[in-house]
């Protein structure tokens, strides 16, 4: 493998245009996986159950806010994921604690917005 040079730092507006470039890469990274592109889904079946059913604001709000922490909750666990991956290529009890915790992250907060969506929806 080729070792790269790593890039100056940037300052100021460069720094926030760089910042907002890795976010994007992020975010393409994100879509390859499965389970970002099901989250995302889910959240526009959501989106659409809440204005079935006449939601508020505040409530299409507390939807967003939850959405954006199970999404970067998501990317948190890839980023573990291919860490790990990267610094275990065979198999470890410390890889799979490592990637069974961070799919156990994910999993609460897709129950909590379960929980908070079904209240919603049926109170």
């Amino acid at each position: 493998m080729q070792k790269l040079e790593k890039p100056a730092r940037k300052s100021g507006v460069a720094h926030f245009i760089a910042a907002a470039g890795y976010s994007a890469g992020g975010a393409r990274r994100l879509w390859r996986e499965s389970a970002f592109r099901q989250e995302v889904i889910g959240l526009a079946v959501l989106l659409a159950l809440f204005a079935a059913v006449g939601a508020s604001l505040t409530e299409f709000l507390g939807l967003a806010i939850l959405s954006l922490i199970v999404l970067a909750v998501e990317a948190l666990n890839t980023a573990i994921e291919e860490l790990v991956d990267n610094a275990s290529p065979g198999w470890s009890d410390f890889a799979k604690s490592a990637k069974d915790m961070g799919s156990f992250a994910v999993m609460c907060l897709l129950v909590a917005t379960g929980l908070y969506a079904g209240w919603v929806v049926l109170f």
